[in-house]
């Protein structure tokens, strides 16, 4: 029981393990869209595309959500109206737009002295970090981004599942299309201080793909995602505290073996019920 109860004698060890818990649930719920419209490669462009925002607000002593969240609700805007507007293809577009911005970012960084402390930093997060201050932008973003999941249930599982139906219904597929664009930087900027930029993407993804194994309800599909995350938090901040590793990659290693055993395991669709 020691094991458990004695890393919450510190006060930064609760404060990670309430912003593990809650970017967990956050990027698990929104992930399931992700994962089913086949927006993994985005995110994970998204999430690069933001470290020269993220930069330039650490250099002039700006809260790095600011900085996250002005560059990642830009470029959502700006690779949306690249794919609608030309005639680049989007993984070409997010391509382009993804790995000339984290050079920016990069550039950016190399020029301000301390390279690797800070580029390690923003690529793989500081959970054991997390201030007050962070908890309350995660507590707000993360609620506007469940309330907007909330409010337009029905109009994204219509654009996911059957856009023909959209079209026939007349939804409005654009806005939803930038909408969720948006939703995703937002959500990007929630898990920056837990899972630093380079692992965003296994919080978009493996917790909603692990649950994509086990129903095909996308309700179900979201709650049991959110509770893949939030233990994926937690489990991987207690590895991190007892062995001795970092924060961010235990997180996201914890999640990656759910995932491998739900893979094997998943009744009825797992790897090892196919064989047998």
């Amino acid at each position: 029981m020691d094991w458990l109860l004695e890393p919450l004698q510190f006060d930064f060890i609760v404060r990670a393990l309430v912003a593990a818990t809650a970017v967990g649930i956050v990027c698990s719920i929104l992930g399931t869209y992700v994962v089913l419209r086949g927006m993994a490669f985005f995110g994970d462009a998204l999430a690069h595309t933001i470290l020269p925002g993220v930069v330039i607000a650490f250099l002039l002593g700006w809260p790095l959500a600011v900085g996250a969240l002005i560059m990642g609700v830009l470029t959502a805007l700006g690779i949306g109206f690249m794919t609608e507007r030309s005639a680049i293809k989007e993984d070409t577009a997010i391509g382009v737009i993804f790995a000339g911005m984290f050079a920016l970012g990069v550039a950016l960084l190399s020029a301000s002295g301390n390279y690797t402390v800070d580029l390690a930093h923003f690529l793989f997060g500081n959970l054991l970090g997390v201030t007050n201050g962070d908890l309350w932008t995660i507590a707000i973003l993360g609620g506007v981004v469940l309330l907007a999941i909330f409010l337009f249930y029905k109009e994204f599982l219509v654009i996911s599942f059957d856009p023909v139906l959209a079209t026939t219904l007349r939804l409005p597929a654009t806005f939803l299309r930038y909408l969720l664009l948006i939703l995703i930087a937002v959500t990007i900027v929630v898990a920056l201080q837990v899972v630093g930029i380079a692992l965003m993407l296994a919080m978009f993804v493996t917790p909603a793909a692990a649950a994509s194994l086990l129903t095909r309800r996308l309700p179900t599909m979201m709650v049991i995602a959110g509770v893949i995350g939030a233990f994926s938090g937690v489990a991987g901040l207690y590895a991190s505290y007892h062995l001795n590793i970092a924060s961010g990659p235990a997180v996201v290693l914890v999640a990656t073996l759910l995932f491998v055993l739900v893979f094997l395991f998943a009744p009825g669709r797992g790897y090892v019920w196919q064989r047998l």
